[in-house]
């Protein structure tokens, strides 16, 4: 299912994130956007959803320039979904998140394949982090249990493959 594109793909992803770590932790971020990647092909995305999925942040966290080298490397479709699902909007944390879950109600399934996969790698660490886990956060516990209910509630209602296991995440997220 894969080509050399995938490789590249993770090397551009691998020398993006060179450094940086998941917040809070001393585990290499590479390790979520591999994951995500992972998760995309193991629901059934293509070699462009996967290429997308290793990149998902590289736009958003590491800078905008990211994307002409994208688009050159692995084409404009990949480029398109990497900056469909990079949360770039303008506003407050809330803000920006609702328009995220907009534009989330109205796109294709690749983009909500990302987009899943990467809400439910995420939702699993806040799990295993424990209650604490809410400390690092720019918002509050509310406002995080608000938006990962929505994003579990857009994934259901459009039948996302991973939108089961996103769901039962976030009950477990409540508990905390």
């Amino acid at each position: 299912m894969t080509t050399p594109r995938y490789a590249r793909a993770v090397a551009m992803a691998t020398a993006a994130h060179a450094g940086v770590f998941r917040t809070g932790t001393t585990v290499p971020y590479i390790s979520h956007p591999l994951a995500v990647s992972a998760m995309a092909m193991e629901y059934g995305g293509s070699e462009d959803v996967a290429i997308a999925a290793v990149l998902h942040d590289v736009v958003e966290d590491c800078g905008r320039e990211y994307i002409i080298p994208i688009r050159e490397k692995f084409g404009m479709h990949v480029a398109d979904l990497v900056m469909a699902v990079s949360h770039l909007g303008v506003g407050s944390w809330r803000e920006k998140r609702v328009e995220y879950l907009a534009h989330l109600a109205g796109s294709s399934d690749e983009i909500l394949l990302i987009a899943g996969c990467d809400k439910l790698h995420n939702a699993r660490a806040i799990v295993c982090d424990g209650p604490t886990v809410f400390e690092k956060f720019k918002a509050p516990r509310e406002d995080i249990l608000w938006y990962y209910t929505e994003l579990a509630s857009i994934m259901i209602a459009r039948g996302a493959p991973m939108a089961a296991a996103l769901s039962e995440t976030v009950t477990k997220m409540k508990e905390l």
